[in-house]
């Protein structure tokens, strides 16, 4: 029996830049990897690459400029728009996305979920909803009355203001800035029926509530951008969902051609080892920080490309709970050996069966991903690949 379950390896790169060839530079890094390391590798191990690298190797940049004339092309000039339950509350993520908007209207009514955005990140202590009685689905707060009770709390891990960084950052652009605070949609309708909808994972339900209640011209960020504008790139299925902050004036948008990619990298790492690799792309991971209380994913989905083999979800029993159940009166090798063949026969669909409790089978791609996040990080550890073995394995191999 293989004593070693699932390994992740971070894989340093060279500093990747705009238009470099990163299908050689992966397996090219991949291998200097191996060689050096030592490392053994078979079917169905998984490389994953940051889709960060992915749209800079692409070329996948957009302006300010360009964010602004897509919101014109939609809404027209000088418009009063919504902008609803911006997500996340983020210097690297969103601030860049309402630089646009405002440089494309003339006033931006801006709705903001409180205590915290969609994706977690916390105005302020939730606590404070208590000590003050205030029900955030309830009666819309002007800015005036936020900050009465919470306008000197900063973000827990930046210190950041972020009502006043947003609303500074409207102003910079010539726009006035208008902001309050509701955990209820409809609220906007109230100041103005052409909306931009702006938070991620419920952006389908947001607008449909909207479109509901009478709005009359409503996109979501996902819509912008969708095709070139001015040049710009663009994320055909995503929009501006998935942006990261590249300098002062541009964004880096998601990857548009991370499925070829994938299939590339799988058939030059197959030609050079005889091996057949699972290969993704992955973005922020799907898991929830315990002190700041943010669950990350502020990227539309977890992985947005991968190979054919990473489909479907764990068909996987609890271990604990046979050896507690089934197993009771087994030990020692005897409990082993059981163990190993009641594994080994498990049912092809295990959905639904107490064998499964405790399980949470999650998409593979969403749990591999979120490994792969957390083994690069986000800062200086320079890589951007990820090598992870024996996640397939089980018990019985």
């Amino acid at each position: 029996m293989k004593i070693c379950g699932t390994i992740s390896r971070g894989i340093k790169t060279p500093i990747i830049k705009a238009g470099d060839d990163l299908v050689a530079i992966v397996v090219d890094s991949l291998m200097n990897a191996v060689k050096q390391e030592n490392i053994v590798l078979q079917n169905r191990d998984v490389l994953a690459i940051t889709e960060a690298v992915v749209g800079m190797t692409e070329r996948n940049y957009a302006s300010i400029d360009q964010i602004s004339a897509d919101v014109e092309r939609k809404f027209g000039k000088n418009k009063h728009l919504g902008v609803v339950f911006p997500t996340p509350y983020s210097r690297n993520r969103f601030s860049s996305i309402l630089r646009g908007i405002a440089r494309g209207c003339s006033k931006i009514t801006m709705l903001m979920s409180y205590p915290s955005d969609e994706v977690g990140n916390a105005l302020f202590d939730e606590e404070l909803l208590y000590k003050f009685d205030i029900n955030p689905w309830g009666n819309v707060l002007t800015e005036e009355e936020y900050n009465k009770y919470f306008g000197k709390e900063v973000h827990y891990f930046t210190g950041i203001n972020y009502v006043k960084y947003f609303k500074d950052l409207i102003k910079n652009e010539n726009c006035e800035p208008e902001i309050i605070f509701c955990n209820r949609a409809t609220a906007i309708l109230d100041y103005t029926k052409e909306i931009i909808v702006a938070n991620i994972h419920e952006r389908d339900k947001t607008k449909r509530i909207l479109q509901n209640n009478g709005a009359e011209i409503i996109y979501k960020t996902d819509e912008i951008l969708r095709e070139s504008v001015n040049g710009s790139g663009y994320n055909s299925k995503y929009g501006l969902l998935g942006s990261n902050k590249a300098t002062e004036d541009t964004i880096k948008l998601f990857p548009e051609h991370g499925d070829r990619l994938v299939l590339r990298v799988q058939e030059e790492i197959k030609k050079r080892t005889g091996k057949l690799l699972e290969v993704m792309i992955y973005g922020d991971g799907a898991f929830k920080d315990p002190v700041g209380k943010i669950w990350e994913l502020a990227d539309p989905v977890v992985s947005p490309a991968f190979t054919p083999g990473l489909v479907g979800t764990p068909n996987e029993i609890k271990i604990k709970y046979i050896a507690d159940n089934k197993f009771a009166n087994l030990h020692g090798e005897a409990l082993e050996e059981a163990m190993k063949e009641e594994i080994r026969n498990k049912p092809k669909n295990l959905k639904g069966s107490n064998e499964t409790l405790g399980t949470t089978p999650r998409n593979y791609t969403d749990l591999l991903g979120s490994l792969a996040d957390l083994t690069s990080g986000s800062g200086d550890k320079g890589t951007p690949i990820v090598l992870i073995q024996n996640y397939f394995d089980n018990y019985s191999d």
